[in-house]
């Protein structure tokens, strides 16, 4: 009885010890997600506003526009940006990029795959490792990004996609990452980053604008465009920095709630064990007593 009272009394200990990991975890996730949801929330809507700029330029161009970075052409050679973490412990935020990344290749990019021309830009080591690890095509230079997430180190990356999609490497460019709505909601989408995808339906060419341009359309939109889809490509980073934040917060939180009810199951077989010896030793104590008696 001695014995599996220690064992459960040395449970407990190891529970109460990953409990104390899982609450400072919580609260270090939490912390970095207030700095990490302060800078999506402010970048959102300029991205945004810009975002549908570039859209109404493209569209309201019809052709007499002078850019690569829209230019439409038959998809040989893919390019997909997969923006993962550094870091597990976050739920299936990871998991669920890889997938989402994996089902664009199946259901968009299938053919070219499967003759070698997807190539995979992981940024964040968890993607990284998976997508090495599985044999796909990876350019391995800034997955480590977010050891020193900045503007101009996500130029840096995102030059990889603007400069190969200009000389003709890659066709089509989309991202995979995941959209930061609060901490316990991540939707994980892809968007096509190059080439500029134009307004087509009906009830978006209600968004259609004129603009005027000052100097000649073709030297502005060249010099605003590339500075644009960086913006772009800084806010997709931005919207899953925070939901890695938010996605470990809320599976710290859980995980100390799980370690909580074990406790308490615990507890509960640990005081119905000792209660038990205590019984065992009275009922043997006065057993004994009771011999002597008589």
């Amino acid at each position: 009885m001695s014995g599996q009272l220690k064992e459960v009394r040395n449970r407990i200990k190891s529970i109460q010890s990953g409990q104390q990991i899982t609450k400072a975890m919580k609260m270090v996730s939490a912390a970095k997600l207030r700095r990490a949801q302060d800078a999506i929330l402010l970048m959102r809507p300029y991205a945004v506003k810009l975002q549908e700029m570039l859209q109404n330029i493209v569209s309201n161009s019809e052709g007499n526009i002078n850019t690569p970075l829209a230019a439409q052409r038959p998809v040989e050679k893919v390019l997909i940006v997969v923006i993962t973490s550094d870091r597990g412990l976050c739920g299936a935020f990871n998991s669920n990029l890889i997938k989402t990344a994996k089902r664009v290749i199946r259901e968009k990019y299938q053919e070219q795959f499967e003759q070698g021309n997807v190539e995979i830009l992981p940024i964040g080591k968890k993607g990284y490792d998976h997508f090495v690890q599985n044999g796909y095509k990876v350019n391995d230079k800034f997955w480590q990004l977010f050891g020193s997430l900045t503007f101009e180190h996500v130029k840096e990356a995102a030059a990889v996609a603007l400069n190969g999609f200009t000389e003709g490497t890659y066709d089509a460019v989309d991202i995979v990452y995941s959209e930061f709505k609060n901490a316990a909601t991540q939707i994980f989408v892809t968007e096509q980053f190059l080439p500029i995808a134009k307004v087509e339906n009906e009830e978006d060419n209600a968004l259609k604008a004129d603009f005027i341009f000052e100097p000649a359309k073709d030297t502005l939109i060249q010099e605003l465009m590339p500075k644009i889809l960086n913006t772009q490509f800084f806010k997709a980073i931005l919207d899953s920095h925070a939901s890695e934040h938010g996605a470990r917060m809320t599976a710290m939180d859980k995980a100390t709630e799980n370690a909580s009810e074990l406790l308490r199951s615990l507890k509960i077989s640990y005081n119905r064990a000792r209660q038990a010896a205590i019984t065992t030793e009275l009922t043997e104590i006065v057993s004994g007593a009771a011999a002597l008696g008589s």
